[in-house]
């Protein structure tokens, strides 16, 4: 699937709203966790992440917000995106209206067939999780490295900290493929 590239993502100082979104199982809460302890590890920027528990929990379309800024942060929820994560078709359908005009859109092309616009980027998240680390649990992984290449909201080390001090014992070599592909296939998109 092709996508129209955006030439830069500028971070601003002041407010940045991210939602990763899929469905209930997909890891996006704890990939909200894991973003929200990266970036707040990594710098002198304020970070607070908030997410949906409720039916969205056993399937359906759930979500998880995570609020960047160098001041202090007032409200914990998202409602004007700049970053929009979606795993799946129903996640797109669901919150893609709350992405702001010239927001970043990445999605799950494995998952996502129908988007409404030519701006966004485009992986099979799913897809790589599967072919390339044998399980599809990881696919949360991949994303937010392609986040972190995509968007620069934080550092490859800061991530990979976060991610393997979240890893269950035993898994921190697949984690740490999932994230070296993330990383590599963003990076592909991005030239």
């Amino acid at each position: 699937m092709a996508a129209k590239l955006l030439d830069k993502v500028e971070i601003p100082k002041d407010r940045y709203e991210m939602r990763l979104s899929g469905s209930g199982g997909q890891g996006m809460i704890l990939a909200a966790v894991i973003m929200s302890e990266a970036i707040g590890g990594a710098d002198e920027r304020n970070v607070v992440q908030s997410q949906s528990y409720g039916p969205e929990a056993r399937g359906g379309a759930s979500k998880a917000d995570v609020v960047v800024s160098e001041n202090e942060i007032y409200y914990p929820k998202a409602m004007n995106l700049d970053l929009l994560l979606a795993m799946t078709q129903e996640s797109l359908d669901s919150y893609y209206p709350n992405l702001k005009e010239g927001g970043t859109l990445i999605i799950d092309t494995t998952l996502v067939t129908d988007v409404p616009t030519d701006n966004y980027f485009g992986l099979p998240f799913t897809q790589l999780a599967r072919e390339k680390v044998g399980i599809i649990m990881v696919a949360n992984v991949i994303a937010l490295a392609a986040i972190a290449e995509l968007t620069g909201v934080v550092t490859r080390e800061a991530l990979t900290k976060a991610v393997l001090g979240r890893a269950p014992r035993g898994t921190e070599d697949k984690n740490r493929k999932a994230l070296e592909i993330g990383f590599e296939e963003a990076a592909k998109i991005k030239k």
